[in-house]
């Protein structure tokens, strides 16, 4: 099983990544987060904790968020808070590649195109969430983030899982797999348009932003 290989030669990674977590704010060291996964079902998202143990409440985050650690703005910055979620595609909650899953409050069940989204099992990566990879920077320039991300982005993202559902195959997801590590290793050369001419089909769609 890959995700259990993904787990076994990351450990030395995510060991380092635990204590670092710990040594500068004690544990605990995950975080679980309630997430809609395929049809609508709940689970708990396992993630590095990234935040300061008191914290409030709200769920979006922006570049430069106070309640972020240091540690957690490294780990934040190349993905690595993410890699706790190869145990939830163990689980079987989730896949290596798919929609990446949304909390309860910014899902609309009765929406035709949440119900397109959620027929699939959610993912680790997805493309929406590579175009979107500088999210928390385009939160930061706006007064009102939540609303925006509601507003703007999530709609954006959820146009962009419907398209790549439409044309995925195997090859695909392999090439997203690669351009995810690839950004998460090397961030500063990240750009949207690129990531989006590596899949001529859904850039036609969508403009190629």
């Amino acid at each position: 099983m890959v995700s259990v290989a993904g787990l076994i030669l990351l450990s030395p990674l995510l060991l380092l990544a635990a204590i670092a977590v710990v040594l500068e704010d004690g544990p605990p060291v995950l975080f679980q987060q309630k997430r809609i996964g395929r049809g609508g079902k709940a689970f708990h998202l396992v993630k590095f904790r990234s935040m300061c143990t008191r914290v409030s409440s709200r769920s979006i985050t922006s570049s430069g968020d106070p309640r972020v650690t240091r540690v957690g703005r490294i780990l934040r910055k190349y993905k690595l808070d993410e890699l706790p979620q190869l145990w939830n595609v163990v689980r079987g909650e989730m896949s290596l590649v798919g929609p990446r899953p949304e909390i309860p409050r910014f899902v609309s069940l009765n929406d035709p195109v949440w119900r397109a989204v959620l027929q699939l099992k959610p993912g680790v990566t997805d493309l929406a969430s590579l175009v979107y990879r500088n999210e928390e920077e385009l939160l930061g320039r706006s007064n009102h983030p939540e609303a925006y991300y509601q507003e703007v982005i999530l709609p954006a993202k959820l146009a962009l899982n419907v398209h790549y559902a439409q044309t995925r195959s195997f090859w695909s997801d392999i090439k997203l797999i690669c351009l995810t590590i690839r950004y998460s290793l090397f961030p500063s050369g990240f750009e949207p348009a690129r990531v989006l001419r590596s899949f001529p089909r859904i850039a036609s769609d969508s403009g190629d932003r």
